[in-house]
């Protein structure tokens, strides 16, 4: 398939993906601007933007925005990250110029009224309760705060309420002049679209945007470190992470590899031996992720009071085993694995229309699907232990607690364990 790639004269991006044989397309604006871009004063600032973007602009009440969307049969929505903020839809073929117009009009006028921004602030401290009550949703964000201290990249994308309920009107419009550049931004589609009629739409709807400097981003530094958090739970939720490679780094495909033949499926090193013949925990799993300057190997588990003990050690056992004893057979099972979910992520429009959007950011071109496969399948065994035991010597692990974890080991344990 082609890839339509363009640049407006003020730096936005414009890319296409035509995908034969269908009828439907999604269409996206995906903006350089997420959680690890704000001052600590504006932590939460990026998502409660990406809420106020639905409640209205000067020719379109919320209630019509939501209506003109699924009069056509289509499907409206947004989700703020890391390192991205993303408004997209998903709509017939022949609906794209009204979806592009619809995601232009919220991403470049939205009212910021008052009364909104009161209804929504209301709307986002529940969800910041929710996830506060959520064990195994929001230990990840008290992992990244300890893998991250003090620093952008380590606070939550909600905030926290006491900021949230802060928020005024200035404070959102003021990020939006600070982020919202049209060099930060990339108009990315896929599916039933044509492409010069996209860009010229694009061009109508986005030519005048002013181009202007870049604010900078701070740095992100992995820390070891260690939070206990006790509550009256059925479980104790842990949750452990090493630094891992940057998305840029040459090892990346293999630190991926590494954690599914960890804890990527049923037949992970950890489901296996912890899940299957040792019965310590129901769920468990091994996943990396990886950023523009960083990277991270995240284990997370659920287990009983009694058994916590034991399944920390013998998770840090299998960890520093596994570093060095893959086999071929397991790694092929990995490689499979990581290939097949690439390419069936990539057989719906939103899947080739994120990836262009991705790349595009990572990289400044799109590769192809064959680039990136041969890449997977050029990791050597070799690679894989050399950066599973590049993580194991650091020995720098962040690692949290919570719930009734009293006979959970300590972090000094647990790191005497992975370099004994």
């Amino acid at each position: 398939m082609t890839i339509h790639l363009n640049r407006l004269s003020n730096g936005m991006t414009v890319a296409v993906e035509p995908m034969s044989g269908l009828l439907s397309a999604s269409i996206g604006l995906y903006v350089n601007a997420g959680g690890r871009h704000e001052r600590i004063e504006q932590n939460g600032i990026a998502h409660f933007l990406e809420h106020m973007a639905f409640k209205g602009t000067p020719t379109r009440t919320a209630q019509q925005i939501a209506e003109e969307i699924e009069d056509v049969g289509g499907y409206l929505n947004a989700y703020t990250g890391k390192e991205m903020t993303a408004y997209y839809a998903r709509v017939l073929g022949a609906d794209v110029e009204r979806a592009l117009d619809l995601l232009a009009d919220i991403l470049l006028n939205p009212l910021f009224s008052e009364a909104d921004i009161e209804t929504e602030r209301g709307v986002i401290l529940q969800e910041i309760g929710q996830s506060n009550d959520t064990p195994d949703d929001i230990i990840f964000d008290w992992l990244q705060e300890v893998a991250f201290p003090d620093q952008p990249f380590g606070r939550t994308i909600l905030g926290p309420a006491e900021r949230v309920a802060s928020f005024r009107r200035t404070d959102l419009s003021g990020f939006v002049g600070e982020r919202y550049s049209p060099d930060q931004i990339i108009l990315a589609a896929s599916g039933d679209v044509n492409p010069e009629r996209l860009l010229a739409a694009a061009e109508r709807l986005f030519g005048h945007m002013q181009a202007r400097p870049n604010a900078t981003v701070q740095s992100a530094r992995f820390a070891r470190g260690e939070r206990r958090v006790t509550r009256e739970l059925e479980q104790v939720h842990i949750a452990l992470a090493l630094e891992g490679p940057a998305v840029r780094s040459a090892d990346v495909y293999a630190a991926q590899l590494y954690s599914v033949a960890l804890g990527g499926g049923m037949s992970s090193r950890l489901f296996q031996e912890l899940r299957e013949k040792r019965g310590l925990c129901y769920t468990i799993f091994a996943q990396a992720g990886a950023y523009s300057d960083t990277g991270m190997l995240t284990i997370y588990a659920g287990t009983g009071v009694d058994q916590v003990s034991d399944l920390c050690n013998l998770t840090v056992d299998e960890l520093r085993r596994s570093a060095d004893g893959l086999n071929r057979a397991e790694i092929d099972r990995a490689r499979a694995q990581l290939k097949a979910g690439l390419v069936m992520g990539l057989e719906s429009p939103s899947g080739r229309a994120e990836r262009l959007a991705r790349m595009l950011s990572i990289w400044g071109r799109v590769p192809s699907i064959e680039e990136t496969l041969e890449r997977i399948d050029a990791v050597t065994p070799d690679q894989i232990r050399s950066v599973a035991e590049g993580m194991m010597q650091r020995a720098q692990p962040a690692f949290v607690t919570l719930g009734p974890a009293g006979k959970a080991p300590g972090l000094g344990d647990l790191v005497a364990r992975m370099v004994a």
